[in-house]
Order: structure tokens, then C-alpha cells, then sequence
């Protein structure tokens, strides 16, 4: 039996011999290869991965060394509720350790080192713990009324449309908002979703409680090992190749994608798509576009024009079922924000900031400067935080959730900076004067531009992201952050894992289905507790 809300597989048996072609290398696309081999049964050498990148791994990624400076754009969350994400990584051995799953490790890592924020804020130079979400009657009951609003009451609003100023000024806004990247101007449909999705994650929100991290950053404990298990099934990675259009022929009954037009390194080339063959496109990217730049030099203009949009754009011109991407896309000023990554040469930072914070580096996660124009905040990583890393070298990270804004002590907006004056903007905040010199002498910085972050959050209404399977289709799916999948949220890697596995299930009539969001948001223990934390509050 299907799951709630899918279909039977479309294919059957007509599969036998067809080739899968997976557009997009990020964990979606991974995800939909590792699925297609392992339960759909299909011949790995007959799955080929086409990424535009030069490696594989998408908003997943972790690279550098410790004498260039090492980057990482960002970090996605995990909980114990990625049912479809811990289904995957479950199956794929540690490269180091075969007879361990990437799972295990997570599992093993989360129980060595345990997370509770004892410095979640800092506000006018003072650690605050477990801050007080001071959310004020009407701000807690306009929370209630948005959970008991429908989303199709929500269609192109913004949350700033369902909240009074005062609730922007809350501490709750100021964690909410830093932990997930939302803006005032983003998806109330979505914010929704967040409030029922992580509703059991109330009780220890102001402490980042229930979050899970990995061992390394997300390249080198997640992707990594896929990509190795994958190549030795035998899957082509084809890197440097971009899928720039596609060819969809028939009508509303039945349409069927019959070329992909690629342009790699043997220049541009026509895919003809066999009728036994199935295509997976990943359309859009959070980090598409993305520049960096270095301590002394702010990143340069944003490349906008994509690959990933440029398909989705494409398809989009041809037939209405495939959405609608400038939703999404079409204004990056509303969608972007600076990260930076830092590479110190001394330990003398972290041990300031592991005194200053109470938390070892690693058990503490999000660091937030109350306050602070850009809304800074960094983030303390365990070390080694990659493979590799040296034992005199140290990383932490930190963006700007409101870099669009002039900073406090460099007052000009983020994007417009180098790393030394995010640096510091950073040590003035912390107060820490001729110490700062001190810290981050030698340190690489790598500070990172992204126009389409958090292009997945801007407000839609039906029809702009697709279906995983659109109206019609009979050997095209669609993965990643920009299909619509009711009752999950984007901006997780669940959201990602979750559509390949849908989409392998709906296209192969081989695969199971993925299994429902699980509900804690109708669990009456767990509304309990976040009522009564939303009360004390």
C-alpha cells in the first residue's frame, strides 16, 4: 500500500534495461542513486549523476586545508525524527570502518558529546542562558493562531503579516529566527509547518537541546561515504556537467521527457531519453551562485544565472507543471545572507569563548550577539572538524542572518566586507579589544556570499513548487528543496532524502514508500510540554 499522500509506482515492469539519470549531485540526487541500487534493485552502471559543481555533495559541503583556510557554507540540522535520513545513512559503511554505518557514527558521536547551550545569546556583553522566549500573551497567541490556520489560508503571506512589532523584538524571534534563517518577510505557510514539525523540540529550544550533529562537517562525514559506496557499486559521477534544458514531449495525459541538452567539458551534448529510461531533476539550489572571498578581500558580485534555475526556468516556460522557480528565485536581496569560516592558527579563541560561553567547543552549538546589526552568530565546532585537520589548527563559523544591514563597528553591510572586518565586527561585539589581535593573528578567513539561501523560505502558493512527480509525467521526477511534499519542511536534509525516496518509489514500482512525517504535533504529551514552555515563557 502507498503512503498517505503518494501514488503507486508509475513504472512496473516496463523498467527492465532503462538507464536512470539523476540531474544534480546533491543529497538528493545521492540519495536517489543510493535508493534506486539498494531497493529498487536496479544495475548500478545504469545509473549516471550529472553535477555542475566540480564535486558532488551540493549545500553539504567542506573543503580547504589548514594552510589556505577551510570552508564551509553552512550547516544543516538533524533530529531524531529523519526517519528517511537515517534510513539512508544507515546502509552506507564508514570508509574507515566498514563494519560501522555513517548512522552509527552520528549515533555514537551525539552520545560522546552532548549538546545543551549554556550561551545562547549574548546580550550587551553578558552570556545569557536559556533565555526567556518573552513572547508576551499576544505574541504567544498570534503563535496558536498561526499553528491553527490551514495553509491554504496562508498562500503568499509573510510572517510578518501574522505578528505585531513586539513579537520581531522577542527573544523567542531572535533564537527562532537564527536557528532556521527565517526572515520577517518570509513563508508563514512555512513558519507553520516548522512550529508542528519540531514542536517536540520546544522544552529545550532555548538551549538547542535535541539537535544532532556529526562527527566532521557534513562533506566529510555524510557525502564523502556515499559517493565512495556509490563509485564502488559501480555509479558514474559525472562532475563539470550542466543540465541546461530538457525536452518534454506530450499532453496533459502523459508526458514524457525525451532529451536532456548538457554542456560539460567535450562541450555541449543532446541526451536522447529512452522509453524505458527515468530522469530526476534537482531544480534550484540554496547555494547556487555562491562567491567567496578572503581576509582581504569582501566576496565579489553573486553569479545568479545558474544552472539549476536555468533548468527549472526552462521547464517552467514549457508547461505549468513544473512551477514556478522566480517565486522562489526572483528576488536574491530577500534570499541572501554572508557566512564566514576561520581557521586559527592558535587555540587561544575557542579556550576565550569555551570561558566565556561554558560549553566546551561542540556541545554548545549557535552562539547568537543580541543586539548586533548583522545578527551575528558563530558557532563553536568540535575539533577536528575535518579530515585531515591538523592538531594546530582550529575552525569555528558564523553568519549574518541580516548582513544586508551596516554592522556596529564596520559600518558598511557584511556582504560588502572583507574577512579582517567581519573579524572584526566580531571582536567588537565580544568586547575583546588588543585580545582580538592576539586570537586571529594568522587566521584565515573565508567569508562566503549565497544570493538564493533562503530561497526555499519566500512565500507561494499552490502550484509553485511541483510535485515530486508532476501532472502527467510518466519517467520524470523532481528532488531536492523545490518539489512540494505536505507536512515536511525544506532547509533540512530530511526534506531532500525524503523526495528521492519518494521519487524512486513513484518512478520504479519497486521501491517502498517513504514513511509519513511522524506527528508530534498530535501527540497530546508532547503539545503539553510545549504548551507549558510557551506559558512559562
Amino acid at each position: 500500500m502507498a503512503a498517505p499522500g503518494s501514488e503507486p509506482g508509475l513504472a512496473g515492469t516496463e523498467l527492465g534495461g532503462g538507464r536512470h539519470y539523476i540531474v544534480g549531485g546533491g543529497i538528493a540526487g545521492l540519495a536517489t542513486a543510493v535508493f534506486l541500487v539498494r531497493d529498487a534493485g536496479v544495475s548500478a552502471p545504469d545509473i549516471l549523476i550529472l553535477e555542475a559543481a566540480e564535486t558532488a555533495g551540493g549545500s553539504l559541503d567542506g573543503c580547504g586545508d589548514a594552510d589556505t583556510g577551510y570552508l564551509t557554507r553552512g550547516g544543516r540540522m538533524f533530529e531524531s525524527n529523519f526517519a528517511c535520513t537515517f534510513d539512508l545513512l544507515a546502509s552506507i559503511p564508514l570508509p574507515d570502518d566498514p563494519k560501522r554505518s555513517v548512522k552509527d557514527d552520528i549515533d555514537a558521536f551525539n552520545r560522546e558529546v552532548r549538546n545543551s547551550s549554556r550561551c545562547r545569546l549574548i546580550r550587551n556583553g553578558q552570556r545569557v542562558e536559556a533565555p526567556p522566549l518573552s513572547l508576551g500573551v499576544r505574541g504567544t497567541m498570534d503563535l496558536l493562531r498561526l499553528v491553527a490556520r490551514s495553509e491554504s489560508r496562508l498562500e503568499g503571506q509573510t510572517i510578518e503579516s501574522c505578528f505585531g512589532p513586539a513579537f520581531f523584538a522577542s527573544n523567542f524571534w531572535l533564537m527562532w529566527s537564527t536557528m532556521f534563517s527565517f526572515q520577517p518577510w518570509h513563508s508563514a505557510a512555512e513558519m507553520r509547518r516548522y512550529l508542528k514539525r519540531f514542536v517536540h523540540l520546544f522544552p529545550g529550544f532555548s538551549r538547542l537541546e535535541g539537535i544532532l550533529r556529526t562527527r566532521f562537517n557534513q562533506y566529510d562525514s555524510i557525502i564523502a561515504p556515499i559517493v565512495l559506496w556509490l563509485t564502488r557499486q559501480g555509479v558514474e559521477i559525472r562532475s563539470e556537467t550542466a543540465v541546461l534544458d530538457a525536452e518534454v514531449e506530450g499532453n496533459e495525459g502523459a508526458r514524457r521527457t525525451s532529451a536532456l541538452r548538457l554542456t560539460g567539458p567535450l562541450g555541449e551534448e543532446r541526451v536522447s531519453i529512452a522509453p524505458k529510461d527515468r530522469v530526476y531533476f534537482t531544480l534550484g539550489s540554496m547555494t547556487s551562485g555562491a562567491v567567496t572571498g578572503s581576509r582581504a578581500a569582501a566576496p565579489p558580485a553573486a553569479r545568479l544565472d545558474e544552472p539549476g534555475w536555468v533548468l527549472w526556468r526552462r521547464l517552467a516556460e514549457q508547461d505549468a507543471i513544473w512551477g514556478r522557480p522566480d517565486a522562489f528565485a526572483g528576488t536574491p536581496e530577500q534570499t541572501s545572507w554572508t557566512s564566514f569560516t576561520v581557521t586559527l592558527r592558535n587555540p587561544a579563541f575557542l579556550r576565550f569563548m569555551e570561558d566565556f560561553t561554558r560549553n566546551p567547543a561542540g556541545t554548545g552549538g549557535l552562539v547568537t550577539l543580541a543586539g548586533s546589526g548583522w545578527t551575528l552568530s558563530i558557532v563553536l565546532f568540535h575539533q577536528p572538524h575535518f579530515r585531515g585537520q591538523p592538531d594546530n589548527a582550529y575552525v569555528f563559523w558564523g553568519y549574518g542572518l541580516r548582513g544586508d544591514r551596516p554592522g556596529d563597528f564596520v559600518v558598511k553591510p557584511m556582504a560588502a566586507c572583507t574577512g579582517e572586518e567581519i573579524l572584526e565586527e566580531l571582536s567588537g561585539h565580544l568586547g575583546l579589544g588588543d585580545d582580538g589581535r592576539v586570537f586571529f593573528e594568522g587566521a584565515s578567513v573565508v567569508p562566503c556570499r549565497m544570493p538564493y539561501i533562503t530561497s526555499q523560505f519566500m512565500p507561494r502558493a499552490a502550484g509553485d513548487r511541483p510535485p515530486v512527480v508532476p501532472e502527467g509525467a510518466v519517467n520524470s521526477a523532481v528532488i531536492g528543496q523545490f518539489c512540494e511534499m505536505p507536512r515536511d519542511t525544506v532547509f533540512t536534509v530530511e526534506y531532500s532524502v525524503r523526495s528521492a525516496k519518494e521519487a524512486v518509489h513513484r518512478l520504479t514500482g519497486r521501491a517502498p514508500a517513504p514513511p509519513p512525517v511522524k506527528p508530534t504535533d498530535r501527540n497530546p504529551a508532547v503539545l503539553a510540554r510545549a504548551a507549558l514552555t510557551l506559558l512559562r515563557g
